[in-house]
């Protein structure tokens, strides 16, 4: 089973991002860069095995887009590095991404070759995908303001809130366009583009959390502080969304969304 080889690609690709992470701090941008792309294609080649054995996307299971959540943090990182050559989130996002890939190994999933008629339209897995990166650029927002509330007391520097708005932006942007692809899959596969299914009305309240943020942002630029509490309960939505949801009592009674 493909499954029991996980751990050897994940144990080079987080050895990748640490070597890519260490020459950061030392200053070598160009081994960093190429480290962490290495550690990439690593994890993305045991995403591709996954995928050709399973043949189906590596999309269902929770434990499916963790694997897709532990790439896209790791080269969230690399975009803000290469952008604006802020050295620490390297390390971050290499222990997120690690933390990831410990609860899938801590705790395997049931990965089998199994798709529902639901998930067999052309429009899920670009749905999933897009999301897990707009999830992954929002969590190192979330890295970011938490970082500038409780290590820097809420005085960030005017680069350090570019960063952090321009992965928000992004991030955003990115989730749209995964709602899109969702609502196209939706009439494919239930007939209707949005229904207001528990998973659908968490999906509404973190869009439009992150939206207030940026209206937030545009409206008040000084009142740092509220914006970065903004983004964290913004987070905390988001994870509602993501896997909270699979644990509420009325979702597993009505939401279209529990496949597993």
């Amino acid at each position: 089973m493909i499954w029991s080889r996980f751990i050897w690609f994940a144990l080079a690709s987080v050895l990748l991002w640490g070597m890519g992470a260490a020459t950061a701090w030392r200053g070598k941008t160009r081994w960093a860069k190429v480290y962490t792309l290495i550690g990439l294609g690593v994890f993305f080649a045991y995403i591709v095995m996954m995928w050709v054995t399973l043949e189906r996307p590596p999309l269902r299971t929770m434990g499916e887009t963790r694997l897709w959540y532990s790439f896209f943090l790791p080269l969230a990182g690399l975009i803000v590095y290469s952008r604006w050559q802020y050295k620490w989130i390297l390390t971050f996002s290499t222990v997120l991404a690690l933390v990831f890939i410990c609860v899938n190994l801590f705790k395997p999933e049931i990965h089998s070759k199994t798709l529902m008629p639901a998930l067999q339209s052309p429009w899920f897995a670009p749905h999933v995908i897009v999301y897990m990166f707009a999830y992954a650029l929002l969590g190192a927002a979330t890295v970011m303001a938490a970082f500038l509330l409780f290590f820097k007391k809420g005085i960030p520097s005017r680069q350090e809130l570019d960063i952090t708005d321009n992965l928000v932006y992004v991030g955003w942007a990115f989730m749209t366009i995964g709602m899109l692809f969702g609502a196209l899959w939706a009439k494919e596969a239930w007939g209707h583009y949005w229904s207001w299914d528990p998973k659908e009305t968490w999906a509404a309240a973190t869009w439009f959390a992150y939206l207030g943020y940026i209206h937030y942002r545009l409206r008040k630029p000084n009142e740092t502080t509220v914006s970065l509490w903004m983004l964290l309960v913004s987070f905390i939505l988001l994870q509602m969304c993501w896997w909270g949801i699979n644990y509420l009592p009325s979702a597993q009674d009505t939401s279209v969304h529990t496949y597993s």
